[in-house]
């Protein structure tokens, strides 16, 4: 048996490898195991870009978290020479009562958060690049904008390396149990030994935490990159935000400036409308009817847009019930077990803070970020949807 570590880090992909930084950094002896290469596309950590924004129409608990988001991608780019986050700016656009617009308003009034509140025909003014309908409103963000997840995962395992931690690639995780005074952790090639597991299994949730009591769904989803008419320059992130766009069924999409030059043009993505998957069957395949529909969506809202579809790539949601967060000691463990996952599709902007908060409770058990809302225990008896 391989000598004992403080903490293992099962799952090296957006949490993971930020708990493996975290940990490091306050000197533990980190083992991370990850059952793929260092910054795959086989889970959710991919893709290029994703959105960050703190008027968060999901809930106002979860601003302060975003708040030390924002803080920690700074320090991670100082510390890396890594480009993590663009803050270009970012709408949340829909009528004034739907969701994306007055969970957003809520949240950037309850937190005396900067925004601007834009009809349709001052959303046209200052992008002209989006198309609202006259009922169309929506919330500015000017600190809204995106981060990118390979980078970031990246510069988190760079540092976790630097910091000592024994980073261990192509080994996945077969089975782990209480042992002794800690845990016990066993893959094909070894079996370690810690006093305190931190578990980030992304889509292999149902899996690794089948005790945790939690219906996790696991969906697959679609990120599409079209090249707009007339070329990528009005959709360079001087002149085109970030954004989420409801219509009047509730049905959401999101999108982002140009910010990989012409060759990539724009990514835009249905948020949610996924369907049910395993990672073991999931269908790497985009068919041409899914990149019509999402051609038909987009030509509604930025006409100019959907000019030529260049690529998709899949990526997999996995989801909880009510959409929140699991971020706790596992109730059933909790000396020596933290997990994280059920990150339903929001969570990647979290990655540094989850990583911090990851390290406090492996290491002393609590932690001062405000994490109640994701304790799994009030999932406990929730029917999976």
């Amino acid at each position: 048996m391989s000598p004992s570590y403080d903490v293992i880090v099962l799952g090296l992909g957006g949490m993971g490898s930020a708990a493996a930084h975290h940990l490091s950094a306050r000197g533990a002896r980190v083992l991370g195991l990850e059952k793929f290469g260092p910054v795959h596309s086989h889970g959710s950590s991919h893709g290029g870009s994703r959105i960050t924004r703190q008027s968060y129409f999901e809930d106002p608990a979860y601003v302060p978290l975003l708040l030390r988001a924002y803080e920690l991608y700074e320090e991670l780019e100082q510390a890396t020479g890594r480009e993590i986050a663009t803050l270009c700016g970012g709408v949340m656009v829909g009528r004034p009562d739907s969701r994306t617009v007055a969970g957003s308003l809520l949240s950037a009034e309850r937190w005396n958060l900067p925004h601007d509140l834009l009809d349709a025909a001052e959303i046209r003014r200052r992008f002209p690049t989006l198309s609202p309908k006259d009922d169309e409103v929506a919330l500015y963000e000017a600190r809204a904008g995106l981060v990118r997840p390979e980078n970031t995962v990246a510069a988190h395992l760079q540092l976790a390396t630097r910091r000592g931690a024994d980073l261990h690639y192509e080994e996945p995780v077969t089975r782990w149990e209480p042992y002794r005074d800690g845990v016990r952790v066993h893959t094909p090639e070894n079996t370690y030994t810690a006093s305190q597991l931190v578990i980030c299994p992304g889509a292999w949730a149902p899996r690794l935490l089948d005790d945790l009591g939690v219906p996790f769904t696991i969906e697959r989803q679609i990120m599409y990159w079209f090249q707009p008419h007339g070329g990528t320059a009005r959709f360079d992130p001087a002149h085109h935000p970030i954004y989420i766009w409801e219509d009047a069924t509730g049905s959401q999409v999101y999108g982002f400036p140009a910010i990989d030059g012409p060759a990539l043009g724009a990514k835009v993505a249905f948020f949610r409308k996924g369907t049910a998957c395993t990672p073991e069957t999931i269908d790497r395949t985009v068919h041409d009817h899914e990149v019509a529909a999402m051609a038909d969506r987009m030509s509604r809202h930025i006409p100019a847009l959907p000019g030529r579809f260049l690529k998709a790539a899949t990526c997999m949601y996995s989801n909880t019930p009510d959409e929140h967060f699991v971020i706790a000691r596992h109730p059933a463990h909790p000396d020596n077990v933290t997990v994280a996952c059920g990150f339903s599709g929001h969570g990647f902007k979290f990655v540094p803070v989850v990583g911090e908060i990851l390290a406090d409770l492996a290491l002393t058990g609590t932690t001062a970020h405000p994490i109640e809302l994701f304790d799994p225990r009030r999932l406990a008896a929730a029917p999976a949807v």
